[in-house]
């Protein structure tokens, strides 16, 4: 009989999409895609229902070390082991993860060009994605980490717009380019001291000099800064939206961003604490940064998928300001904010790319008063346009509250240091419902554009397009009215890697020339902020 209390569930998620996949030329199809279709939704649903019964019997909110561990000897010669585990930094992202794959899946319904290669790309990177998240090997990681680069680039190249092949290369030279920082800083720290481990619990316990700290601290911003991404590594983004299928913008926003942040906040902010005190305030700034000038870009474009996509630029800025927060409610509201912009950004480029499968156009010029022709389709994404605007209620606004308020009241840093970001930040938030209520105004407001009515077919949303926004809306609305959902499914990990940030700070008090804008001589019993 199966022991589901002792079954490998997070191995059985990670490769159970991979190995499906391979199972899909041999599958009888008459070149419609279909039955295939059909195949790769079920099995999207089955890895998403093993994620979520993981999840409900072997996950203790309580506990904010590593759960549903799995370790194997996988190439003993180079200490390489297959290790895999989830906390409160990774479950929640896991969680998302499927939640946003499988109805990727659904989203794909239309894709008619070699369905056999999209739905297996799709179900490969199912399991990469997951296994970003979930593993515990800092080479693995890496493997992980190159292994969503590969179908990311086949499905903007093959199934992208008009400039694909610009938008393919561009995303591969700037992943893989910073993919090579990763790796040179995972094999300095393995390499360094006396025993050679990947081991990520065994790398975060090594005492690095603050030099070295500082440059492996530095590596990994860059990798992770472009998938963030932060400017002024952020150009590939809005070309790759630009030319993706709603799937791929789907998986785009609701996943890859994220890998940015969560790697951010397990390596640099967990592994090497003390570089951590002394990038913050930089992190604070490129925050800043992304925030007003992502927002005053997205005000200028034009283009829908652009204007969108420099939107979820400007929205991770919160997460890099959380994450330098040194206090609980901050780090929390950048966490939240992560999977907040995930369901977020998903449903808005999802209803995008159906804008565009009716109009054949992404030009705002071109559109107007097409509301008339399509009300179901102007409800939901004005119901989407609020929650990205941080409406109350929803779970945009929940996530940057806690980053503002978790930021402002944090003892890291100088009052006036602390008063020009908020100020600044506050100008971001200002600026995004200006920007997407401007959207709405000329998409589904005005004047019906004649020629374009009497070209294209304006039909309405149909029952499967309506059933994913919903989806997605429940959960946004959900966390809105109450943000415990989520926050305690991460609460006392987050905490954890607080309370080791906090305790790094006194130790650089001593350093000859502190960052600007840090406080670094907080007292070492100064209470971990709530």
């Amino acid at each position: 009989m199966l022991d589901l209390q002792n079954f490998p569930w997070l191995t059985f998620i990670i490769l159970f999409p991979v190995i499906m996949a391979l199972l899909i030329p041999f599958i009888p199809d008459q070149g419609d895609g279909k039955k295939i279709r059909w195949y790769a939704l079920v099995v999207g649903l089955i890895n998403f229902t093993a994620i979520v019964y993981a999840f409900c019997t072997g996950y203790d909110f309580a506990k904010p070390d590593l759960q549903l561990v799995e370790s194997y000897t996988w190439v003993p010669q180079l200490g390489l082991n297959w290790s895999v585990g989830a906390d409160g930094l990774s479950m929640p992202l896991i969680l998302l993860t499927g939640f946003i794959s499988t109805l990727a899946i659904l989203a794909s319904w239309p894709v008619t060009l070699k369905p056999r290669l999209f739905y297996f790309l799709m179900l490969a990177m199912y399991g990469g994605q997951i296994g970003v998240f979930a593993v515990q090997d800092m080479l693995l990681f890496f493997f992980m980490w190159e292994l969503e680069l590969i179908p990311v680039y086949l499905l903007l190249s093959i199934w992208g717009g008009k400039k694909r092949l610009y938008a393919a290369t561009k995303f591969i030279l700037y992943t893989a380019g910073g993919s090579l920082f990763i790796l040179l800083a995972a094999l300095a720290m393995a390499f360094y001291g006396d025993n050679v481990t990947f081991d990520m619990r065994s790398l975060a316990i090594k005492d690095y000099p603050l030099t070295f700290q500082l440059l492996a601290y530095g590596g990994f911003l860059i990798a992770y800064g472009v998938k963030l991404p932060i400017f002024p590594l952020h150009t590939w983004l809005p070309d790759a939206h630009g030319e993706a299928t709603a799937p791929v913008h789907m998986l785009l926003a609701g996943i890859l961003l994220k890998m940015g942040g969560y790697a951010l906040l397990r390596m640099n902010a967990g592994m090497l604490p003390d570089a951590h005190a002394y990038f913050a305030p930089i992190l604070v700034i490129l925050g800043i940064v992304n925030i007003i000038y992502a927002a005053l870009t997205s005000f200028a474009q034009r283009s829908l998928k652009r204007k969108i996509a420099y939107s979820s630029i400007s929205h991770m800025g919160f997460v890099l300001i959380g994450i330098a927060s040194f206090t609980n409610l901050g780090t929390s509201g950048a966490i939240l904010q992560m999977i907040s912009h995930g369901l977020i950004g998903a449903s808005l480029f999802f209803l995008v790319g159906a804008t565009y499968d009716r109009t054949h156009t992404l030009i705002l010029d071109e559109m107007g008063g097409v509301g008339q022709k399509m009300p179901k389709i102007f409800a939901m994404f004005t119901a989407c346009s609020l929650a990205s605007l941080a409406l109350p209620g929803m779970s945009g606004f929940v996530a940057e509250v806690m980053v503002f308020v978790g930021f402002a009241t944090s003892d890291a840093y100088s009052d006036t240091f602390k008063l020009v970001t908020v100020i600044l930040a506050a100008v971001g938030v200002i600026l995004t419902p200006v920007y997407l209520l401007s959207m709405l105004r000329e998409i589904f407001y005005g004047v019906e554009n004649k020629e374009l009515t009497s070209h294209e077919e304006l039909v309405d949303a149909e029952p499967r397009e309506v059933f994913i926004i919903a989806c997605l809306l429940i959960p946004i609305i959900g966390i809105g009215l109450y943000p415990k959902l989520i926050t305690q499914v991460y609460d006392s990990t987050s905490q954890s890697l607080v309370a080791t940030l906090r305790n790094a700070l006194p130790s650089l008090a001593k350093a000859s020339n502190p960052t600007v804008g840090l406080n670094l001589a907080t007292p070492k019993t100064a209470p971990v902020l709530e």
